[in-house]
């Protein structure tokens, strides 16, 4: 007997609630099919997976984690569909399931095109079909790309954060009279104070609230009070002067403003000017990678200042209070430039090395695999542009995607931008990202110990044992196994342990050298001490493989 399993998928919610829909119509003919192969030993499972409002360019579907557990759980022999791109839409996800069905001997069935997974001539069909499939997607995606930048050329708002001060009537902007003065307020307070971190202050003295929105579902979000953050997109927001903003450009929006065009110029000015303050350099004898962008717990950005003992010279990132009163009682922070500048670079490097936290920040489920081995040669040559000499470089490069970094008691927070990060490694975002979601957050634990007025940075677990990578401690074992293997006759050949492990002869050709590393590398990697950046890419791509010991950690990144 082959249990079949039945699932059916539609992109929109339209129509769903109809006694008849689209469900029912896939479901009906593919159970059709099953009878018709009943002489087979075909046999329809009785649970449904039915995806409704669902899109095929991703795996983020109930239905389809359900049955791909079923799948695991040897509950299913065959998958039956109606067509291929019910299943999927993206090159990326098929090829995935596909190993997941193989992995289980499970077969996949579309009823309007007779396809057989097992043979290379039905994968290739089925990759070609899935490629109109996908093409057709991102066709889609540019019209609605076009249709969006059509509509905000005309004024037209399209959706998005609704701001404090508007509510939407008719799918238009309308101004909320009790909001826009508290709008109008909080841009003449700015004026007045000067800083959003005053702003800031005044504004929860006050009482006053983000904007308080409740969801169809009855769930409220909002209502608030104002961050930094919050009040600098308020008064950066061209809608409040009946703009409609779009990829850097403005058109004259079909609302009325809120905030005269005079005001609003006064707050941009003052704004331009702080940022003048923050980014520019007050001593430029040596380098500082991270000036402008490093801010306190109460919003103050830290200044560079050196100092010279001995002939030999000392940076330091210095709070405002310093800056200004350099008297001990002064108060306000003192730190190392390098230690703070190296604690901030390990984890966004971290970052870049690691390829599955880099599909899951950047949204890549839906790029196919040579656009993500491009993307990960992309990141590995970034990070590696981050750790080198170039001192001019490196700052412009980190000033392209850190927005911000705010430090605190116990901890150092830093904002990246997903926009710029994409751009520096070439990655074609969709239609369907979300605009408002540009921060990438990475948070670091730390300890702050004082020592007079200078404060030593401490990284919470910096001391602990190092944590061997399994991924590389088993890349190390492979090769001496298989070398093992052929040294004692147990192999024949490469081809015949390529053939035992399911691989290619090119992948285990490459990995065999790998067993003559050099013996304390091998330690430093078993005990979790390899330098920073080794990874299993990394190592397995050292080729041809040095034979003098030091001459592979030079390759490998130990220092001289």
């Amino acid at each position: 007997m082959k249990r079949c399993a039945i699932y059916t998928r539609k992109s929109t919610e339209d129509g769903l609630e109809q006694d008849f829909n689209s469900l029912h119509a896939q479901r009906e003919a593919c159970e059709a099919y099953i009878k018709s192969q009943r002489q087979e030993g075909w046999k329809r499972v009785r649970t449904a997976f039915d995806d409704g409002g669902y899109s095929g360019g991703t795996m983020d579907r109930p239905a389809l984690k359900e049955l791909l557990e079923a799948i695991d759980k040897r509950e299913i022999d065959i998958i039956v569909v109606y067509k291929v791109d019910r299943l999927t839409r993206s090159l990326a996800d098929f090829s995935k399931i596909i190993e997941r069905l193989d992995q289980q001997d499970v077969s996949f069935v579309s009823v309007t095109q007779a396809f057989n997974t097992t043979s290379s001539m039905g994968r290739l069909t089925l990759n070609v079909l899935l490629s109109f499939a996908q093409f057709e997607r991102e066709v889609t995606a540019e019209r609605i790309r076009d249709k969006i930048a059509a509509s905000k050329k005309k004024g037209i708002w399209m959706g998005g954060n609704l701001p404090l001060g508007y509510d939407v009537e008719d799918r238009k902007l309308v101004i909320n009279e009790t909001e826009a003065a508290t709008v109008r307020l909080l841009f003449a307070l700015y004026i007045e104070l000067g800083t959003v971190r005053r702003l800031k202050q005044e504004a929860n003295h006050q009482g006053i609230i983000t904007k308080m929105i409740i969801r169809k579902d009855g769930s409220v979000t909002g209502g608030k009070p104002f961050l930094r953050g919050n009040l600098y997109r308020l008064l950066s927001n061209p809608l409040y002067i009946g703009l409609i903003p779009h990829k850097g450009q403005t058109y004259s929006g079909q609302h009325e403003a809120i905030i005269d065009q005079d005001i609003w110029d006064q707050v941009q000015q003052i704004m331009r000017g702080n940022s003048k303050e923050r980014s520019s350099p007050t001593n430029v004898k040596a380098p500082f990678l991270l000036t402008g962008l490093v801010f306190d717990e109460e919003g103050e950005p830290l200044y560079q200042a050196q100092a010279s003992k001995d002939g030999k010279r000392y940076r330091y990132y210095i709070s405002k209070q310093l800056a200004q009163d350099a008297k001990p009682d002064a108060g306000g922070w003192r730190l190392p430039a390098a230690t703070l500048e190296e604690a901030i670079l390990k984890p966004v490097r971290e970052l870049l090395y690691n390829q599955s936290r880099l599909i899951d920040v950047l949204h890549l489920k839906d790029q196919s695999l040579p656009d993500l081995q491009r993307i990960n040669v992309q990141a590995v040559e970034l990070a590696e542009k981050i750790m080198g000499d170039g001192t001019v470089s490196r700052k412009e490069l980190l000033r392209a995607f850190i927005h911000r970094v705010e430090l605190r008691a116990n901890s150092i927070s830093i904002d990246l931008s997903r926009k710029a990060l994409a751009g520096l490694l070439e990655v074609q975002r969709g239609a369907d990202h979300d605009e408002r979601d540009e921060t990438i957050t990475l948070e670091i634990a730390i300890k702050l110990q004082r020592k007079g007025v200078e404060a030593k940075l401490v990284i919470a677990g910096a001391t602990k044992a190092h944590q061997p990578d399994p991924d590389l401690c088993q890349l190390i074992a492979n090769a001496r196994n298989w070398y093992d293997q052929l040294a004692l006759g147990e192999a024949r050949s490469v081809k015949e342990i390529a053939e035992r492990e399911k691989a290619f002869d090119t992948e285990i050709t490459r990995i065999l050298p790998l067993a003559f590393l050099a013996p304390e590398i091998i330690e430093d990697i078993l005990a979790g001490r390899q330098p920073e950046g080794l990874n299993v890419r990394r190592l397995s791509r050292l080729n041809p493989l040095p034979t003098d010991w030091r001459e592979q950690k030079k390759r490998l990144g130990y220092p001289d």
